[in-house]
Parts: C-alpha cells; sequence; structure tokens
C-alpha cells in the first residue's frame, strides 16, 4: 500500500479522555485532510492547506464536501440473530427467546445457512460502517468458522466466541452442549481463531471471546469452568462477553430470576466467582479489562463499583432496550461509577445495524429520564461513545478509535447528498453564531441523520473494504 491522502470534513475525539470530558476533546476540520501511511496508520489529521511537504506528491482522494469519521463499533451484536431482527414473541425478553430466538439460532445447526448468514452478516457490518465489533457467536464450531472466515476475508475487525449454553427451555435444546463439549468447543476456538490472522494479539484483526449466553443459560458447574479456563487464557488478550442485568419485569424478569436461581446478591457475583448460594465464593472471576457486559439497564451501585474497580466495560443497546421493554440505562449514574460505556446495537434484540441510529436512540432515551437523571448527551458524548468508547472496551484504544497520529486508520467516508434530508439539514439548518455551538449543531446533525446509504466508502487499516 502507498500512502494516500483523504481530504474531507473532519469529525473526531482526540486523545484519551472521559465520556464527560469529551466536548473539550472534539475535533472539527472543516477543510480538512487524514494522511494514510503505507503501514496503514494515521500520518496526519488536520487543515488541508497544512499538508506535510513530504505528502503532497502522494495519490489525493477528494471526499469534499463530504466527512471523514472514525469506524463506528460496535460492543454488542448477535451473528446467530441476523435474519432475526423484528421478531415477534408477544412478550419480553425470556418469551423473545423461547419463541423466537432460540429457533431462528438453531437453524444455524445447517452449515449452508450458517455460510449464508455470515456472508450477510459480513456485508450488513459494512454497509453500517461498523469497522469493529464483539460479536455474540452461534453455538455450532462451522457456523462460528464461516464468520471468522468470512470476516477475515472482508478484513473487518471482529472479537467473536460460540454462544455457551449448558441448560434451558426445550426450545434451546439444540443450542445445549454438556459441560464437557462447552469447555472443549470454547477452548478449540481460541486455539484456532484467536489472532489467528496475524500471530499476535497485538496485531490481529480477529480476536476469540468466552461467551455464555446469560447465567441463567448455564450452570454453576459451568461458570467455576469457564472461570478455570479464562485464567488459564487471560494472559493471552481473550475476552468476555455476556449481558447483565437486561431485564427485570416483575415476577419473571431475567434479573430477579437469575438472583433467585443462583440465590445470590447481585447479577454480577455471577460473573464474578461469587456464585455459590449467599454469594459465596465457587471459582474465579470473569470480569475484567476485556471483559465486556451488555445491556445493564438495572444494576445495583454495587456492582457498578466493582465493575468500574475490574476494568469491565458496558456495552449500552437502548434500541433493544426499547424493543424488549427492557427499560433505560441511567446514563449519569452509570457514567459516574467510572465505567466505559460503549455502545452496542444488539441485532437482533435490537433492529438497527447502524451505531448512529443507537447513539440517536441513547439521546431520546436520556432526556426523557425522569427528574435530575434525564440528561440532553453533548454531541461530541455521542461520538465517543459510538468510537472511541468502543475501543476502549475493546483494550485496543491504543490501535483505533481516533485520527491521533500512529494509530490504525478506521475511517468512513460520509456522504450526506445520499441522503437528501440529511443533505438539506446540513446545508440549510440554523446554525449558532457561536462558533463551538455551530460546530456541536453540525455534528449533532450528522449523527442523528445519518443512514447507511450516506456511508460510501469503508476503510480499516487503511484498506478500503469492499461490501461484496
Amino acid at each position: 500500500m502507498v500512502s494516500q491522502v483523504h481530504l474531507g470534513h473532519i469529525f473526531h475525539i482526540a486523545g484519551s479522555p472521559a465520556t464527560g470530558d469529551a466536548a473539550d476533546a472534539l475535533v472539527e476540520i472543516p477543510d480538512g485532510a487524514l494522511i494514510i501511511d503505507a503501514g496503514g496508520r494515521i500520518a496526519y489529521c488536520g487543515a488541508r492547506s497544512d499538508i506535510p511537504a513530504a505528502y503532497r506528491d502522494e495519490e489525493v482522494f477528494d471526499h469534499r464536501p463530504g466527512f471523514l469519521l472514525p469506524g463506528f463499533i460496535d460492543t454488542h451484536i448477535h451473528f446467530p440473530q441476523t435474519f432475526a431482527g423484528d421478531a415477534y414473541g408477544g412478550g419480553q425478553l425470556l418469551e423473545w427467546l423461547e419463541l423466537c430466538i432460540y429457533p431462528a439460532e438453531s437453524r444455524y445447526a445447517e452449515p449452508e445457512f450458517a455460510r449464508l448468514a455470515a456472508t450477510e452478516f459480513c456485508a450488513r457490518r459494512i454497509a453500517a460502517g461498523t469497522t469493529a465489533a464483539m460479536v455474540f457467536g452461534s453455538a455450532f464450531p462451522h457456523a462460528q468458522d464461516a464468520l471468522f472466515t468470512e470476516t477475515r476475508r472482508r478484513g473487518l475487525r471482529m472479537v467473536s466466541g460460540r454462544g455457551i449454553q449448558t441448560t434451558g427451555e426445550p426450545s434451546a435444546a439444540p443450542l445445549i452442549t454438556s459441560e464437557d463439549d462447552a469447555i472443549r468447543l470454547t477452548s478449540e476456538e481460541i486455539d484456532k481463531w484467536h489472532a489467528s490472522d496475524t500471530g499476535d494479539v497485538d496485531t490481529a484483526l480477529l480476536h476469540v471471546a468466552i461467551v455464555p449466553r446469560f447465567s441463567l443459560a448455564v450452570t454453576r458447574r459451568t461458570l467455576k469452568n469457564l472461570g478455570e479456563l479464562y485464567d488459564s487464557v487471560r494472559e493471552r488478550g481473550v475476552y468476555f462477553h455476556s449481558h447483565l442485568n437486561e431485564n427485570n419485569r416483575p415476577g419473571t424478569g431475567e434479573v430477579d430470576a437469575t438472583k433467585q436461581a443462583y440465590g445470590v446478591a447481585t447479577y454480577l457475583d455471577t460473573y464474578d466467582g461469587k456464585f455459590l448460594p449467599g454469594s459465596a465464593v465457587g471459582g474465579k472471576s470473569l470480569l475484567g479489562r476485556r471483559s465486556i457486559l451488555a445491556h445493564c439497564v438495572h444494576c445495583q451501585d454495587v456492582e457498578l463499583r466493582r465493575m468500574a474497580e475490574t476494568g469491565t466495560s458496558v456495552a449500552h443497546c437502548p434500541v433493544s432496550q426499547q424493543f424488549l421493554g427492557s427499560g433505560t440505562m441511567p446514563w449519569q449514574r452509570t457514567l459516574a461509577s467510572g465505567v466505559t460505556v460503549a455502545a452496542g446495537t444488539d441485532y437482533g434484540g435490537g433492529d438497527e445495524w447502524l451505531i448512529p441510529q443507537v447513539l440517536s436512540a441513547a439521546f431520546k432515551v436520556h432526556i426523557s429520564e425522569p427528574g435530575e437523571p434525564g440528561v440532553s448527551m453533548h454531541p461530541a458524548e455521542m461520538l465517543f461513545t459510538g468510537t472511541l468508547a468502543g475501543a476502549r472496551a475493546l483494550d485496543m484504544e491504543n490501535r483505533f478509535g481516533n485520527f491521533d497520529v500512529g494509530k490504525e486508520a478506521d475511517f468512513l467516508v460520509v456522504e450526506p447528498a445520499r441522503v437528501p434530508a440529511l443533505d438539506g439539514t446540513l446545508a440549510h439548518g440554523t446554525r449558532s453564531e457561536d462558533p463551538t455551538l455551530a460546530r456541536d449543531q453540525t455534528l449533532f446533525a450528522l449523527l442523528m441523520g445519518i443512514r447507511e446509504s450516506a456511508i460510501a466508502e469503508v476503510y480499516v487499516q487503511g484498506r478500503r473494504i469492499d461490501v461484496r
């Protein structure tokens, strides 16, 4: 690859701020240049007029009046639900799983169907500008092989692990394995696919996670065995991913059901090695800086403190929380605990592939939180949550997530003209005379108005990704 000069209207969150400091770290360069060196890294991000002399003769890609944004990062999405979006089951989480999702995921037992789904899943990710993702995988090893193979072919970033279930409803029977097979298959996936593309976890695009569906889908023995397995591979950079405190409908919700089934004080205890009655220690913790827990709508303060203490992150999925009636993750209280909060589509509990639509939902639900918790998210917080926060949650903030010099060049070209409503809003919308507020208004309109058709080009490590 040779050096490239990309021109456009640049927005990104520079440095390594906390969410609350994102506005101070927001960079806008209306007539900007993003220079990618021959190794696929950011060599320059600044004004077009100040391009370093060494790059003035390089090939120029002029995307003006389009925008250049960091690639979107999805920290929670379901591969075996690729064709299960907007599934109607007549109820909330647990009914929806039994009636819709377990049957849909069981179809991946057919290898040809699994390959079809892997192709579609990657194509939809590219169309949505999702350059990196934490992917909840299929229970079937051949389906995971298809997913990793297709992801590698496309040149995308992914962390994924097979969905682990050792107990459950009759409709989940095809997805359930024995205790021994749960560990064997997970270990085999780690050995086969973790950093398989480069052989080095620090340069790889492909990584593996240990992924129990949730605590009700496994047993104490499973959690003990997974804790021991994770303890043995943690230093290899393997991840942990699952669901936490998603749905708490009185009497039948997942949160109360989990606490009752395990006899524990908090749902988080089950992942923290304290899964015996009374929250007694029964094994090793699965929490840590490469652990991401989805939803966290109904966390107790003690759970948030423990997550912050261990470096465990939250995948915030407001679209699916609305779809399944799960409630609203308290934005200010969760951030105040010190945990990293990143965006997740949760497709197919969510029915959007596009991270900006998740950010749009987040803005709407959090401004609607009753009383003092209600907050108008700053546009920079929104951009941070969909980009740099995701890289932080994946423990790869040093590699991508913004346009700091030296980082790997994951970015998008957004052409508003492809979406007339967005184009009109950006061209003719009212802007403040205050330049900072005008900047924020432009970014807000862009994030709220982006649709898949506006995403014209997608790059990972400076290489353009083909949607085909």
